[in-house]
């Protein structure tokens, strides 16, 4: 066919969604050779094969479904769009079919109308043209200066911070949130996106109620609903207006959001024009005071001032027509209108007086309201500068119509107060979608804006002390000028534009609060953090955040309860600084960690100036209310432990895990600078774990047990060996960590799990040993589960990993802990009444059995059992005193617990406290002699005299005449057992063979030996085991071991938990089975073992 050149289509394959492509064909053999030599000749997706054609890429081709070639991956990059923020585009669909989307338009907005703009009017608003003026004359423009520059200062550093973290990458929807979430982490990111969320909400309370204010104190004070009869129940009935005003125009804004936000974003300018203007007639209201001021008197009683509301005249009487009469005023302080009338005593001594409310720039009024006049509430207004007559009596005064303090005036609650006026730095970051490039612009608008805001702040601060009238300063309301804004009466032409301006300022701040609140609650919901937030990600077909929407209305609606502006303002303040806090952290934290990813554009950022600004936050955060501060901190607190427990998993990148792993890193190397002291010594575990053939956890209680141990202390290493290759067991593996770690988090163990495949599992458990943890965050301690069917197992491979295992631990001087009949041992869920934890000490191991039940008890599952402790005393020991002395040891170690010595008869001490004794010195290797107490002591001298007796032939057992006869002949075996190489020329009947040296000692041979010593012919039987050379130790053995577990059992068989000292294997491997069998012997009969090995250290001390 190739020769003739003749083309046939291209065959489809059965399930292909590829058409044949009639313009370019193919020739068939060859698409079969393509196919054939194909990686994915398998896949019905011709296009995917196609797509390799013609490129001279073969040699990669079988990686191009996970790696991208680089054309490919640049392609999507520059056709990458960031979605415009806010809710433009959810008003885009056609129809609600959800037809064809507009194609989004690039963003085209640039530096100017994009972040600058928007800032200014998030900045500049509702405090400014309400409480600026009685700022400045409340604390005088030396401390409102640095009010303002404080405030002013912790916006521009965090603007610093804020542009950093901007130009590190692109800031998709949710802006601040979004930022802060992903450098902090989401514990961080959802604590501190809600508490700028609730500053957001209460943002939207407090320029609703700037809005009410207005309206009913300057434009239609008439409109009131409650009315005041008395002076002094003004307060009141305002409050209740702003309550039921606030309301009504909270459901009207909020309905506007609902029905459509496209109308608020087009709004968006009109109410920025509204601030602009009115500032632009603030100062030109100022150059005209220079050289023509406004007429507006201010009428003063003495040094009083005086609400001008009810009267036109600062006169007491007027002359008409040649005849004296009072005036409006007079009839305020007098009981009638008659000059003869009885008058207030303080009207009657005192004068009136006109003053221009606003003198100018020129009239040096400056010197006068430089520094503050703070006062309690109800303090009347006065001008110091003017002279007048006290009286005795003042009682009446709250009556009269005097401008006084509404509340408490003082420096920090006006920092509270001013500090939402510099909010609205995030306006920028918050558009980034739609800007033509973000990480230019974001910087330059931002700092612009806040330099711009922070000059007009400055010189406004300046300028109302150098033109305004101290006293019309300080008059919040404008009651002595007519209920006029006082900001009003400065500006040109006249004072309704501050007004108008103000107004729509107000209403516009408080639409997008309403707008950008939902939006942010709904980022944090999407994102899945929070998981009782989950309903509020949702909303209308079109993306719009409708639950949302309706918890910010009704969080609002505890703001608009409040009423009062000075009271919410502090509260918002609280969450805004929390917010810029915690991105001054992130950044400082980003610069010192210098993590590879951190790599902002914006170039003029210090770790110095993030750490300053974050000191700045806390510090005005206690300025302005400390109680708030706190309550704030304790919100954003429980958000974060609340993440922390039960949100959602996310890896983020965050620069918080940078920085746990630096201080891991830390930590690490200071801990292995020296051995943990034996104070501070706590099992650190390495879990020997087995799963089964579908890698499931097989003994899940032990994960209980090392939880009750641990209480999520210290560090908890789960192992786990798989036998095989890794390269065949890969999957497998990563199963059986998934199944153990389910199991972990299920019984509730908190640490790491390790899963590690061999060759064979001898090997992987010593490499666990030798291996798991990491520099001295290292196990000291090995907990793993008895081989309960070593019996039934016909691999003894079981068994001998067992004690190979028990063999290193002791070699790499670690503890080890063996749990018998593991899945017999409480749950976490259980809690075990009255019982005891039994401790049989009868080789002394550092201390570890006196530590563990101590650990346990710790725990609610363990918290009601008292602890016991036997210990074994020889005929020629004094049990008194020794009883005495364990008592005082525990004593001094502090611990609460039971003690009994146990006398067990001399044969059985002869076998079992050497045997105990030498073998574990010889395993574990020699003890410091510190901390060991004068019971031991006494136990080894006892020990030393017995050998000592028994090397001479003699024997204190003799002294005992209740030893039975039996006893006494294994006594006599014991002493003999020393000359054993003259005996071995007397063996007759013994055929020696390796099938004796090899016999494995069970409790039933032991039996069987007794009974034939009990024959007629016991000397022989005697002399057969005295020849047995490699077994000779087994029958003293397994006669310990019967002994001993007779008498555990039959003291401790009721108890919750017996803890035993656990003996050392045999030096040789031959005896290893003898080995298992004495210890199946030794547990006979107990329910719950721990069996115990000390590591060779003491673990536990008397000293403090």
């Amino acid at each position: 066919i190739l020769l003739t050149g003749k083309l046939t289509t291209l065959p489809i394959t059965a399930g292909s969604k590829t058409k044949p492509d009639k313009t370019k064909r193919m020739p068939s053999v060859v698409v079969d050779l393509y196919f054939e030599s194909s990686p994915f000749i398998n896949n019905t997706d011709n296009d995917k094969c196609n797509s390799y054609d013609g490129k001279n890429m073969a040699l990669f081709e079988e990686e191009m479904d996970s790696n991208p070639m680089v054309s490919s991956l640049l392609n999507k990059l520059a056709n990458y769009t960031n979605l415009t923020q806010g809710a433009q585009e959810h008003e885009e669909a056609d129809d609600d079919e959800g037809a064809k989307k507009k194609a989004v338009k690039s963003p085209q907005m640039g530096t100017f109308m994009g972040v600058y703009l928007p800032c200014l009017q998030n900045i500049l608003g509702v405090i400014l043209f309400l409480r600026l003026t009685w700022i400045v004359g409340t604390a005088g423009i030396m401390e409102s200066l640095a009010i303002v520059g404080m405030c002013c200062s912790c916006t521009m550093l965090t603007a610093i911070s804020m542009s950093a973290i901007a130009t590190n990458g692109v800031v998709p929807a949710g802006g601040s949130y979004y930022m802060i979430s992903r450098s902090l982490g989401p514990e961080f990111g959802g604590a501190v996106g809600l508490c700028f969320y609730l500053g957001t909400t209460f943002a939207g309370s407090m320029y609703i109620l700037g809005t009410i204010e207005i309206l009913l104190t300057y434009i239609v004070p008439k409109a009131a609903i409650f009315v005041a009869t008395r002076k002094e129940d003004e307060v009141d009935a305002l409050l209740n207006n702003m309550r039921v005003y606030g309301t009504c125009c909270l459901a009207l804004m909020s309905l506007v959001v609902f029905v459509g936000v496209k109308y608020v974003n087009k709004l968006a300018l009109v109410f920025l024009a509204c601030v602009i203007l009115s500032i632009l007639a603030i100062y030109a209201g100022v150059i005209k005071t220079a050289f023509e001021p406004p007429d507006f008197p201010v009428c003063l009683l003495g040094n009083r001032t005086l609400q001008n509301h009810n009267f036109d005249k600062c006169l007491k009487t007027e002359v008409i027509g040649n005849v004296t009469v009072t005036t409006a005023l007079w009839k305020l302080f007098c009981e009638g209108p008659e000059l003869n009338a009885t008058c207030n005593d303080y009207f009657k001594y005192n004068n009136l007086t006109e003053l221009q409310g606003i003198p100018g720039l020129t009239s040096g009024v400056i010197s006068d309201n430089m520094w503050g006049d703070y006062g309690p509430l109800g303090m009347l207004v006065e001008n110091t500068r003017v002279a007048s007559v006290p009286v005795a009596d003042n009682s009446q005064d709250v009556y009269m119509p005097y401008v006084v303090n509404d509340i408490t005036t003082f420096f920090t609650l006006l920092v509270g107060i001013y500090f939402p006026s510099v909010t609205g730095i995030m306006a920028g970051s918050n558009r980034s979608g739609d800007l033509r490039d973000a990480q230019k612009s974001i910087p330059i608008g931002t700092i612009l804006a806040i330099a711009t805001t922070s000059i007009i702040y400055v010189t406004c601060v300046v300028l109302f002390g150098a033109c305004i009238e101290g006293v019309v300063l300080r008059d919040k309301f404008g009651d002595s000028v007519k209920g006029n804004l006082v900001i009003g009466t400065l500006s040109w032409p006249s004072p309704w534009v501050i007004v108008i301006g103000s107004f729509f300022s107000c209403c516009g701040a408080g639409l997008q609060s309403l707008t950008g609140a939902p939006r942010l609650l709904q980022a944090i919901a999407r994102d899945g953090i929070v998981p009782f937030l989950q309903v509020f990600g949702h909303g209308k077909a079109n993306g719009e955040p409708t639950w949302a929407l309706l918890l910010t209305a009704g969080i609002c609606e505890i703001g608009i309860l409040i009423a009062s502006l000075d009271a919410v303002a502090p509260i918002l303040s609280m969450f805004f600084l929390m917010c810029y806090l915690f991105v001054n952290l992130a950044c400082a934290v980003q610069t010192l960690l210098r993590t590879p990813n951190w790599r902002p554009r914006f170039k003029y950022y210090h770790w110095a100036l993030s750490f300053l600004g974050m000191s700045l936050c806390l510090s005005l955060m206690f300025i302005s209310s400390w109680y708030y501060a706190i309550l704030a901190m304790g919100i954003a607190g429980c958000i974060y432990k609340y993440i922390e427990y039960r949100g959602a998993e996310k890896e983020w990148g965050d620069g918080i895990r940078g920085l746990s792993l630096n201080a891991a890193r830390y930590a690490l190397i200071r801990l292995e600078e020296a051995p943990p002291h034996t104070k501070n010594w706590r099992p650190q575990l390495l879990v020997l774990l087995n799963v089964d053939a579908d890698q499931v956890v097989k003994h899940p209680r032990l994960l209980s047990f090392t939880t009750q141990l641990k209480a999520g202390k210290g560090l908890t290493i789960v192992g786990n060996v798989l036998e095989g290759t890794y390269l065949t067991k890969d999957a497998e593996a990563k199963r059986a960590e998934q199944n153990i770690k389910s199991a972990m988090s299920a019984e509730r163990t908190k640490g790491f799990c390790h899963v590690v495949v061999s060759s064979n599992l001898r090997d992987g458990f010593s490499h666990l040993i030798q291996s798991a943890g990491l520099g001295g965050m290292k196990h000291n301690s090995v907990l793993m589960a008895w081989p309960g069917t070593w019996k039934q197992s016909n691999d003894p491979q079981s068994w001998k990993n067992f004690i190979e295992t028990v063999r290193e631990t002791t070699a790499a001087h670690q503890a080890l802990l063996v749990a018998k009949n593991v899945d017999s041992f409480p749950t976490n869920q259980d809690r075990l009444g009255e019982g005891t934890i039994d401790v049989w000490w009868v080789v002394h191991d550092g201390g570890m059995l006196m530590l563990l039940p101590f650990l346990l008890r710790q725990h609610k599952v363990w918290r009601k059992c008292k602890m016991r402790i036997f210990t074994v005393a020889q005929m020629d020991d004094n049990s008194i005193q020794m009883k005495k002395d364990l008592q005082m040891f525990l004593y001094h170690l502090r611990l609460d617990a039971e003690v009994e010595v146990v006398e067990m008869q001399t044969a059985v001490l002869c076998d079992n406290w050497p045997l105990f004794l030498s073998v574990c010195q010889h395993l574990s290797g020699p003890r410091p002699p510190t901390q060991i107490q004068s019971i031991t002591d006494e136990s080894r001298s006892s020990i030393r005299r017995k050998n000592q007796g028994g090397a001479h032939g003699v024997s204190p057992s003799r002294q005992s005449s209740q030893m039975e006869d039996t006893q006494e002949d294994e006594v006599a075996q014991l002493i003999h057992d020393r000359n054993t190489a003259s005996h071995a020329t007397m063996n007759d009947k013994v055929e020696t063979g390796p099938e004796r040296v090899h016999m494995t000692w069970t409790k039933e041979k032991l039996f069987t030996e007794r009974n034939r010593n009990r024959e007629p012919n016991a000397n022989v039987a005697v002399r057969d085991l005295f020849n047995m050379k490699p077994n000779q130790s087994n029958v003293r053995r397994m006669h310990t071991a019967v002994k001993l577990n007779e008498v555990v059992v039959n003291k401790s068989q009721g108890a919750h938990l017996v803890l035993l000292n656990m003996p050392g294997p045999p030096k040789n491997r031959g005896g290893d089975e003898n080995y298992m069998e004495f210890l199946e012997v030794l547990l006979e009969g107990l329910n719950r073992v721990l069996l115990v090995r000390g590591g060779g250290r003491e673990v536990i001390t008397i000293y403090s």
